[in-house]
């Protein structure tokens, strides 16, 4: 893996261990990565295996159980250590993760274990905990099995658009497609005009019926652009992007995503620049003889270290 990316989500990993006992959100974690919060949570999940905050909270809790084994302490004041913000969420992602609860696994050592919790306040602190490493043969062995991916660096230019958002799942975009398709026909465009999908947020990272989804068709230069009931306009910007061909049944698509982001990335001369991945529906998947979906993924990048 790029010895800076490395050091970039390494940095995230002991940030969170340093200061599990402190508030911490998706927006602090991608500026210490020096990632936007966009490509930061798709490059953290695709190198670890698991969203930020799902890793925070395990990590959390991971440092509960060793409280819970090794000391006296209230469950008020483990959770407050842990960082949860009140007792009952404390339980409540405990019973998630462990499939019980704080005071059962407690009582539950303590039955099966030879080393009883001592009292003496001498013996209260807990020893630091492992680091989780981005290099841990536990966490990651995918990342040494890199795939051979064809991956072509272009440059695009700048396009001019027609839009409609949708927010929710991913799953119902073709609400937003039908939208647009029944626009486009009304207003003639050409078939030359390219249709992209624009992902605005990563459904590992945002609820799934907060997720917003941009459904575009270019239009021509000369095109006039006049109000139109759930129509928008904008210009998506052009520059340096990484193509990855996509062929396959769409819910297959959130791995060609982590693939770019988790293996390609990482072993490349890029990092993820700050714009949006464009989706360049390439095909209809409804009248495919295969029933899949031919899409043209572009990754926006630049230089390691560049502006």
């Amino acid at each position: 893996m790029n010895n800076d990316y490395r050091v970039r989500i390494q940095t995230v990993l002991h940030f969170i261990e340093e200061n599990i006992d402190q508030e911490i959100n998706l927006e602090m974690l991608a500026e210490i990565s020096n990632f936007s919060k966009y490509h930061f949570s798709r490059v953290f999940s695709a190198i670890t295996n698991k969203t930020p905050m799902t890793y925070l909270t395990e990590r959390r809790l991971v440092r509960a159980v060793a409280y819970l084994e090794t000391t006296n302490k209230t469950m008020l004041d483990i959770s407050t250590l842990c960082g949860f913000s009140s007792i009952s969420s404390f339980n409540s992602s405990f019973r998630k993760l462990f499939k019980t609860t704080p005071r059962e696994m407690r009582r539950s050592k303590q039955e099966h274990s030879n080393n009883q919790l001592m009292s003496s306040n001498n013996q209260e602190e807990l020893a630091p905990s492992k680091n989780y490493d981005v290099n841990s043969n536990n966490n990651n062995n995918f990342l040494r099995r890199v795939w051979q991916m064809n991956i072509e660096v272009k440059e695009l230019p700048s396009y001019q658009v027609a839009y409609v958002r949708h927010v929710g799942s991913y799953l119902e975009t073709y609400k937003a497609w039908a939208t647009l398709s029944k626009w486009v026909a009304k207003n003639n465009l050409p078939a030359t005009e390219y249709f992209i999908g624009i992902s605005l947020d990563d459904p590992s990272a945002t609820d799934e019926y907060s997720c917003r989804y941009d459904a575009c068709i270019t239009i021509p230069r000369e095109f006039s652009i006049e109000g139109d009931s759930g129509i928008s306009f904008q210009t998506l910007s052009g520059g340096l992007y990484a193509r990855y061909q996509f062929y396959d049944t769409i819910d297959k698509f959130a791995i060609a995503y982590q693939s770019v982001y988790g293996q390609w990335l990482p072993n490349s001369e890029y990092e993820p620049d700050d714009r949006y991945a464009l989706e360049f529906c390439m095909n209809d998947p409804y009248t495919d003889p295969e029933g899949k979906a031919k899409v043209d993924l572009y990754i926006p990048i630049k230089s390691i270290g560049g502006e």
